[in-house]
Formats: structure tokens, C-alpha cells, sequence
């Protein structure tokens, strides 16, 4: 899989994509994530990249031909499976989307900043719109990072333990149970017993109450899509 990502501040995408599991699945060639600096492809001896707005309105949008002549560049050398781009509109963020966005090729994340972006890249350029939940940011940076986040941990052998994955909250519709370590008291906290029990069906069925009992305290709209 390649992830191209197209920011004004890459500086803001570096260190999240660096490290961890992202990284170590970078390293293992097992993804490529490539960020591109917008301002490359800017426009005059200062590479501007934004400008004002027609009608008036306060704040600087990012101009399209920057936007555009990357895109192009970007096709001329593969195919893309997707050009996202990341906004307060689109789709919320869930994980039946990672799930499907993991089984694609190539992908384009466009982070929007300052005010927004030339509609005209929206309506000829981008093919799906996603955002990070119902409020505003700065840009779309920390969302790409989210995104390609949650995609790479989805790649086979990106988790040393690749069932993890499996396990994790809204995989079924639903949170996930607690998790515990050792050791198996602290400070008079307990272990639940059955945890130590040994007996995988007993585990699963103390899983699968406690998910959903979580779920129906923390979050009961999901109930009715489970």
C-alpha cells in the first residue's frame, strides 16, 4: 500500500507517522507514506499556496493549481484507488471505513488549512470526503495522521500480534471489555477471577457481557446499528 499526503505544514504530519507501530510498518515495507510539501508546487517567488477569497469572506483559501499540478503529478507516476480529502463535511471517521480503506492500493489525503480549500478541487479532484468528528481544526493534518493510523495498523504484520486487531472497540459494533496486566493486585484492586481462570470460554463470555455492558453505558447509540 502507498499513502501519499499533500499538507501546507508537513511538519505537522513527520513525527505522528514516524514512529510506533506506523513506523515500524514503514520500515518493514510493509506500507509507503509519502508527504508532500504543497508550497513545492506554489505559485510565484514566494510559493504562495493561498489567497483571498471571492465574495469578501475573512480567512485564506488554498488555491487550486497548487492543489491540481501535485495531484497530477502524483497520477502521472500510478494509479489512485482514492484522493480524500480531510473536512468538517465529510463522512465521520469510523472503523468499517479503515476496514475498507486498508484493502486498497493507493491512496491521496489532501489536508485542507487556513479557511479551506478552492471548491473546484473538491468537485473535480477529490472522490471522498471524510472528517475526524463533528467540530473544526486548524487543518486537516492531525486527521490525515489519524486516518493513515488507523489503515496501517489494519496491514498484515503491521501488529506483532495480528488477531489484536481483532479485538479492538467498534470491530464488532461494539467497545471492547477492559484489559488487565500484571500483576493481578495492586493497591487491594483485583483482577477479575475469570481472567486468571485459564478457561478460554469462560474468558470470551465474560468479554462479550462486559462489551456490551460497556457499550450500553458509554456509548448506547451504538446498540442500535449492533
Amino acid at each position: 500500500m502507498r499513502i501519499d499526503i499533500i499538507s501546507a505544514v508537513p511538519e505537522l504530519l513527520e513525527s505522528p507517522l514516524a514512529h510506533s507501530i506506523v513506523g515500524r510498518a514503514r520500515r518493514k515495507g510493509l506500507v509507503e507514506i509519502e508527504i508532500h510539501n504543497l508550497r513545492d508546487y506554489g505559485l510565484g517567488p514566494r510559493k504562495n499556496v493561498d489567497d483571498y477569497s471571492y465574495g469578501g469572506d475573512a480567512g485564506m483559501v488554498l488555491c487550486i493549481e497548487p492543489v491540481f499540478n501535485l495531484i497530477r503529478d502524483l497520477k502521472a507516476q500510478r494509479d489512485y484507488d482514492e484522493v480524500i480529502f480531510l473536512s468538517p463535511d465529510g463522512e465521520i471517521l469510523n472503523q468499517g471505513i479503515a476496514n475498507e480503506l486498508s484493502l486498497k492500493g493507493n491512496l491521496i489525503l489532501l489536508c485542507g488549512h487556513y479557511k479551506g480549500i478552492d471548491h473546484r478541487i473538491r468537485e473535480h479532484l477529490v472522490t471522498r470526503e471524510i472528517s475526524a468528528g463533528d467540530y473544526v481544526l486548524s487543518g486537516g493534518e492531525i486527521p490525515a495522521a489519524m486516518l493513515a493510523d488507523a489503515i496501517v495498523r489494519l496491514i498484515p504484520g503491521a501488529l506483532t500480534d495480528e488477531t489484536s486487531a481483532l479485538s479492538d472497540s467498534f470491530q464488532d459494533g461494539l467497545l471492547s471489555a477492559p484489559v488487565y496486566t500484571r500483576p493481578a493486585e495492586f493497591n487491594g484492586w483485583k483482577v477479575p477471577e475469570v481472567l486468571l481462570s485459564g478457561n478460554p470460554k469462560l474468558i470470551q463470555a465474560w468479554q462479550d457481557e462486559q462489551a456490551l455492558e460497556r457499550t450500553k453505558a458509554l456509548r448506547p447509540e451504538l446498540l442500535k446499528k449492533f
